[in-house]
């Protein structure tokens, strides 16, 4: 089983074990195996493919002989319980800084016989953490946790030592730090420690969890000056002594791998049982920060309520535990250890003079002052009456001030289209030129420097009539009229058609006319179309002998007029040798004198139509145009 992910988010780990038994026959000890790793519990992946932000379960463990010959399939580790470790950076004067870990207990039985040599117990992986100081690459550098246990010559019995202290601790650049990293051995053996070299995975390839057998000396590449006895630098540099304590003030800001070896000896034959070794990320946090007092110059308390509550927003740059005095300029204060709203009750209407202090017991302490103008009960609204395009759409303002008085009104509706009133004047009529839902604000300006801006949006319906085109028929042919755009039709005069009130009246009529049409919405806004009606002598198709494309405006293009004909098959245009230079079934644009882009030479040419008139009956008409410059 290949786990093919890059877990960045781990930073450290160590594996032990217990030994917990002997098998039925007496052949083989009983081993709990249990491997911790460590978690950037902040660590996100955002878009990066295959990568995982979360502890694998299960992962994987491999045991072979100090030869290096693997004696068993792999082991497969099920976590057993996942700890949080926080710590937070309580200082007044320091920049609020926190470490959020988490650590997993990853556990399986094995049982092994006891040989001379012992076993290796490992579990390799990819990756360490993101943009490391101390190591090169170190999203692709991989990490070799193991432990040891003794065979025949020495205590194949024996439980390992291991480090039994987990924490998360903030660390600042420039300030010393302490850390317990002692260990715990359950056989009360003598314990040593150093700093040591930080094992990678020993592959090329660090995208799956590699099998590499023992010895394991493949370490990670150190950046310079760092080395594993010397992995994060400082002044004084960090060293760990005889009972597990790491000291150091580091002089640079960055995330460092720290491995501490311990080494394990049998009180009685001195002999060493094994070296243990535990990896961890160290984050040095850039602590330092200007302590600065903020809140707004100028809080004007315009809200609906009457109430003369005020809240304060602190934006003050301060320590996790910094506190701040508030002197409120009416005879109180007080003092806090929080930055969220405070909430302050006044006496009485008025401008005040307020000032915070930010630790005012330390020298980090800054302070600023700002003026409160505690004049609110200010309601803003207004109602509107009307909804059609370009009628007058009445807007009244319906706002009150109970500590002051509105001094003018700015009316906007819409983008650049903005109405200023001064004085008393509450209403106010706007014309839309186009139906749309339009936002309308109205803000109120008072005498107490207060402004409130309440908006709404305003449908505005149009009415978009049409009466259809213009229309030449011959007598006798009817036509069913083509009204549009709205719910509510009349038809002015009803001469002729068989129902005034609907959008498709036919038309039965031999006169000339022209009719007005009125369409009406649901809302009842209205607007208006024309349509006029010739009649002629029909069908019939009337076409001109002549025609002067010259560009003047007057006779430039060559049609006919179709009176009574509802199909065209063709309008065709032929030059003197029979070669056709137009063709069209559209008697609204005609041929403009022109033959493949170029003007036609003046001449007499030769057309030919075909159509079919409102009676079925096929219309064939031939003649002679004469094209004058």
């Amino acid at each position: 089983m290949y786990l093919h992910t890059a877990a960045y988010h781990i930073i450290g780990g160590e594996i032990y074990y217990k030994t917990v038994g002997i098998s039925g026959d007496n052949s083989r000890y009983r081993y709990l195996i249990t491997l911790k790793l460590y978690r950037d519990a902040d660590f996100t992946c955002g878009d990066r493919q295959g990568c995982i932000d979360r502890f694998e379960n299960p992962v994987v463990a491999n045991v072979y002989t100090a030869n290096g010959e693997r004696v068993m399939s792999s082991v497969y580790l099920y976590i057993s319980k996942v700890i949080p470790l926080t710590d937070t950076l309580k200082n007044p004067c320091l920049a609020p800084q926190a470490q959020h870990l988490e650590v997993a207990f990853y556990t399986a039985s094995i049982e092994l016989a006891p040989i001379p040599g012992g076993y290796y117990v490992a579990s390799q992986r990819c990756c360490r953490g993101e943009k490391l100081a101390n190591i090169y690459d170190s999203e692709h550098e991989g990490s070799t946790y193991y432990t040891v246990i003794p065979g025949t010559e020495s205590r194949p019995n024996n439980n390992s030592a291991y480090f039994d202290k987990d924490s998360a601790i903030v660390i600042c650049n420039k300030l010393p730090f302490k850390i317990n990293y002692a260990a715990y051995d359950e056989d009360g053996d003598s314990l040593t420690y150093q700093l040591c070299n930080a094992l990678t995975d020993g592959t090329v390839n660090n995208e799956t969890n590699s099998t590499t057998p023992p010895p394991y000396n493949s370490t990670v590449r150190y950046i310079p000056p760092y080395s594993g006895a010397n992995p994060m630098g400082g002044s004084p540099a960090i060293s760990i002594d005889n009972r597990g304590m790491i000291t150091c003030t580091p002089d640079r800001a960055g995330k460092f791998v720290i491995t501490v070896c311990v080494n394990e000896y049998d009180r009685v034959t001195k002999r060493l049982l094994g070296t243990h070794s535990k990896d961890i990320l160290l984050t040095v946090f850039d602590c330092t920060t200007k302590i600065v007092a903020g809140f707004p110059a100028v809080l004007s308390n315009c809200a609906e309520s009457p109430e003369l509550q005020v809240a304060f927003p602190n934006y003050s740059e301060a320590g996790y535990t910094s506190t701040y005095h508030w002197t409120f300029g009416d005879g109180t204060d007080t003092v806090t250890d929080t930055k969220t709203i405070f909430f302050h009750q006044y006496p009485d209407t008025g401008v005040y003079q307020v000032k915070l202090v930010v630790n005012p017991a330390l020298t980090c302490r800054d302070s600023t002052t700002g003026e409160v103008r505690n004049y609110p009960g200010l309601r803003a609204g207004f109602t509107t009456a009307g909804v059609c395009k370009e009628d007058p759409i009445s807007f009244n303002d319906t706002s009150s001030y109970r500590y002051g008085h509105i001094t003018s009104r700015t009316w906007e509706f819409g983008i650049a289209d903005s109405v200023l009133v001064t004085g008393d004047e509450r209403s106010i009529q706007h014309r839309f030129h186009k139906g749309n839902v339009y936002t309308v604000s109205l803000t109120l300006h008072t005498d107490k420097q207060c402004e409130k801006t309440v908006t709404q949006n305003v449908r505005i319906y149009e009415v978009i009539p049409f009466a259809g085109n213009d229309t030449i028929l011959a007598k006798g042919q009817t036509l069913v009229m083509q009204g549009s755009g709205g719910d509510i039709y009349s038809w002015q005069p009803s001469d002729g058609l068989s129902d005034p009130g609907t959008a498709h009246p036919l038309l039965n009529y031999n006169k000339d006319i022209t009719y007005v049409l009125r369409v009406s919405s649901l809302q009842g806004c209205t607007g208006y179309d024309t349509i006029s009606v010739k009649y002629y002598t029909g069908p019939e198709m009337y076409i001109p002998n002549a025609f002067t494309p010259n560009g003047d405006g007057i006779n430039d293009r060559f049609r006919f007029i179709p009176v009574g004909i509802v199909h065209y098959k063709f309008f065709r245009i032929f030059n003197r040798w029979g070669q056709e230079i137009y063709s069209s079934t559209d008697f609204r644009s005609g041929w403009d004198g022109t033959y493949k882009g170029m003007p036609a030479s003046v001449d007499t040419y030769l057309w030919i139509l075909q159509g079919t008139d409102f009676n079925g009956r096929e219309i064939l008409k031939k003649g002679t145009v004469t094209l004058i410059r």
